[in-house]
């Protein structure tokens, strides 16, 4: 089988310093940080330039008088235990030599107050501190739609909270998350302890874009904004009907849900409205990136996987994400198969030649692979450029070589 490889014209603007833009932003905020300790959030996402962003974010911090250090912030992830997420921020490079911080990790929350859907928590280090400096990537979420999704509210209350708020939030159904995201993080910017955010948006390539500082109780009004702007950068798949996609690596660093459901049409929840496009019919998934540490959230969203996939997979670290969510479905093994080859040559069978697409994750869309078909149909597309020479599937030991 021969496939065509398509460069999507994705939208780039990245920041050429993103240091010196991280002390633009909050030296535009125009307040003064409280003096003392001050927690900065971190959490388990594969942010671009997250070392560099975080270690500027603590350089200004310290030179106006405060004292940063690193928080992970992360809910129940990598096994909700303390020295798991504190290897989980090593592993994005975001160590004390890196960042110049140190790290406190504990689960340890404290009780900040109620909303119906329970009580809302916060992580015992930041309640103690003088204040938080909120930092995360504005985006789509991979579970529910509204004014406010993934960002700095939902690392407030989820991140923060660890997994006691992330075990109330994910009580509300999809349809009611939008407003519990709202109540627990009114709640916790009335605490008092929320200094300000820092917001970051990606553009279509992964990188940084724009950096936004926002007074703490300007972050619920302000948010809904930058999730307007995140939708100009968004990558997506180039077609909206599929027969085949095969992603060659999942996993959280990708997205939350190991493979981001806005980019592949499917959220996975039981008793849930899903995603209308793009419609595709089977979904093989190759590997899990070492960057998730085996925890396979998602997993359950592709029909197919390898043998490889199957054996990098942590079932007690993804059944204690899944088991947090409530979504268990998306944890669900698919039916396994020996290798690359195999898993195409099986789905070929099946289904055919046409209308099939790889990509290398969700996140990153830059440069993808088509059966000959779509990329007929794509020549006339306003975003892609399709390369006139066919590209062998090819295989080594096994292993898809397209992407490697």
């Amino acid at each position: 089988m021969n496939v065509f490889q398509v460069e999507q014209q994705l939208v780039s603007a990245p920041i050429k310093n993103v240091a010196q833009e991280v002390h633009r932003a909050l030296d535009k905020m125009g307040k003064k940080p409280p003096q003392g300790d001050v927690a900065i959030t971190a959490g388990s996402r594969g942010i671009s330039n997250i070392v560099s962003i975080t270690k500027a974010a603590g350089e200004w911090l310290r030179l106006h008088g405060a004292k940063p250090f690193l928080v992970p912030s992360m809910g129940s992830h990598n096994g909700a235990t303390a020295e798991g997420q504190r290897k989980m921020l090593e592993s994005l490079g975001l160590t004390p030599e890196a960042t110049g911080m140190e790290i406190r990790s504990s689960m340890e929350c404290v009780q900040v107050g109620t909303v119906d859907s329970g009580h809302v928590w916060m992580d015992r280090h930041c309640l103690e501190s003088a204040g938080v400096l909120v930092l995360n990537r504005i985006k789509l979420h991979t579970c529910f739609s509204g004014p406010i999704q993934s960002g700095l509210t939902k690392m407030m209350v989820v991140g923060m909270g660890k997994i006691r708020s992330a075990e109330t939030f994910h009580t509300a159904r999809p349809e009611h998350m939008p407003q519990i995201l709202e109540e627990m993080g009114s709640l916790l910017v009335q605490s008092g302890k929320i200094f300000a955010g820092l917001a970051l948006l990606e553009d279509g390539f992964d990188a940084t874009a724009e950096i936004h500082a926002l007074p703490g109780d300007q972050i619920l009004k302000r948010e809904p904004e930058l999730l307007d702007r995140h939708r100009h950068y968004f990558p997506t798949l180039p077609s909206k009907e599929l027969n085949v996609l095969i992603v060659d690596e999942i996993g959280k660093t990708y997205s939350g849900t190991g493979m981001d459901t806005n980019v592949i049409g499917r959220r996975g929840v039981h008793g849930f409205e899903d995603l209308t496009e793009p419609k595709i019919k089977i979904i093989g998934a190759l590997s899990l990136s070492d960057k998730a540490q085996g925890n396979a959230l998602g997993v359950g969203l592709s029909d197919f996987i390898t043998r490889r996939l199957r054996d990098s997979i942590d079932e007690k670290k993804t059944f204690v994400n899944a088991f947090t969510t409530g979504d268990m479905q998306r944890m669900a093994i698919p039916c396994t198969l020996e290798d690359d080859a195999e898993l195409v040559k099986m789905i070929r069978e099946r289904f055919g030649d046409k209308r099939w697409m790889l990509i290398p994750n969700t996140l990153h869309l830059e440069k993808i692979f088509v059966s000959k078909d779509l990329a007929k149909e794509l020549q006339g597309h306003p975003r892609c450029r399709v390369s006139p020479t066919p590209t062998p599937l090819s295989f080594s030991n096994g292993r898809l070589s397209l992407f490697a």
